[in-house]
């Protein structure tokens, strides 16, 4: 028999309705909800060798140093649309493609994966995992 999870069917469900409405907004372009549901002490780690991959601590540091950086790049509006979530306890999987075209006139059309940890209806903390070698062929690196 299969231990019993600390967390209810409720509260993981609950989760992913969450970000599944986050990403359902991502898809139209809306960012501010995916903005808003970061904790203060919200955690986003890049993986790879790349020179994004680090680890971001804290929402203003994310936004500082991840995503302007990142943003200033781009010469239209950046959408990214769902095609898959996994939840399991504070947990979800959300498998998605980005959209956007850079001030180069070059597409950047990422494929992602990311695990997300949400506590108290916030999330926590991002892991990503993406192609890095288009965001090496594409975007200027962060200072």
């Amino acid at each position: 028999m299969q231990a019993t999870s600390p967390h209810s069917i409720t509260e993981t469900a609950s989760n992913k309705m969450f970000m599944q409405h986050i990403f359902a907004e991502l898809a139209k372009g809306n960012r501010k909800p995916f903005a808003d549901a970061m904790a203060e002490d919200f955690c986003w780690i890049i993986t790879g060798s790349s020179a994004w991959a680090r680890t971001y601590r804290g929402k203003a540091a994310v936004r500082a140093e991840l995503l302007d950086p990142l943003f200033a790049q781009f010469a239209d509006q950046y959408s990214n649309s769902a095609q898959r979530f996994i939840a399991e306890d504070d947990y979800v999987v959300v498998q998605c493609r980005g959209k956007v075209t850079t001030k180069k006139g070059e597409p950047y059309h990422n494929s992602y994966c990311y695990v997300v940890r949400l506590a108290g209806g916030k999330m926590r903390e991002l892991t990503e995992y993406m192609d890095t070698a288009l965001t090496e062929r594409v975007l200027v690196a962060p200072a």
